[in-house]
């Protein structure tokens, strides 16, 4: 029976073991349940990922369908849900790749160095009136611009800023280290600020 109020972490971690090791004994309702729990947040990270609808639907589809043949090999040495987002994620940029023919496409490249310390007033955007009410607007913006990121960029900044997963949380997806996360994430709001800044009217200086 599935849980209508939120639970706490560490319930949803349980509770997706059992589910995993039903699945592994054989329990079919028990992997539809675990879709279920996890389809509509990751069709999300991937059509952010994508741009794309159908590439987005087919990644989640593909993901799911490769942990359901690996779900052995999944040694529980991290949670469920991590496993399981960064299959999307790898799906996703497969996608991504085909998209673009580029044979040469990873998440790693073309990065610079990540010995660089973010800096926190990049986290203040563009606090004015004119922000807070386009709303609808302003998301359909952020995501447009968010497409023109790098990949590896973009899928650091899905992660953190619109999933809100941890720092940790997200260098564990990506099989990263948290410095090299922050690195990403403070390149990849460095760069949406720039090129929304034509939308707010706000100079941004990259040193």
């Amino acid at each position: 029976m599935t849980e209508n109020v939120k639970s706490p972490m560490g319930c949803t971690f349980d509770r997706d073991l059992a589910l995993v090791h039903a699945c592994k004994s054989g329990n079919a309702a028990a992997f539809e349940e675990l879709v279920k729990r996890y389809d509509t947040k990751l069709f999300r990270i991937a059509q952010h990922i994508t741009h794309n609808r159908e590439d987005a639907q087919d990644a989640v589809q593909e993901a799911f369908l490769k942990v359901f043949r690996k779900l052995t090999q999944f040694q529980e040495n991290s949670k469920f849900s991590t496993w399981l987002t960064r299959i999307t994620v790898n799906e996703s940029l497969m996608k991504l790749r085909k998209q673009r023919h580029n044979k040469e496409f990873s998440i790693d490249n073309n990065f610079e160095s990540e010995d660089r310390s973010p800096t926190s007033e990049l986290t203040d955007w563009a606090r004015n009136p004119e922000e807070l009410y386009r709303g609808f607007e302003l998301r359909n913006i952020l995501r447009s611009e968010l497409q023109e990121l790098q990949p590896g960029l973009r899928v650091v900044f899905v992660l953190r800023d619109i999933e809100g997963l941890s720092t940790e949380e997200t260098a564990e997806v990506l099989e990263s280290t948290p410095v090299a996360v922050k690195a990403r994430l403070w390149r990849a709001r460095l760069k949406l600020r720039e090129r929304l800044s034509k939308y707010f009217g706000i100079s941004v200086t990259a040193n």
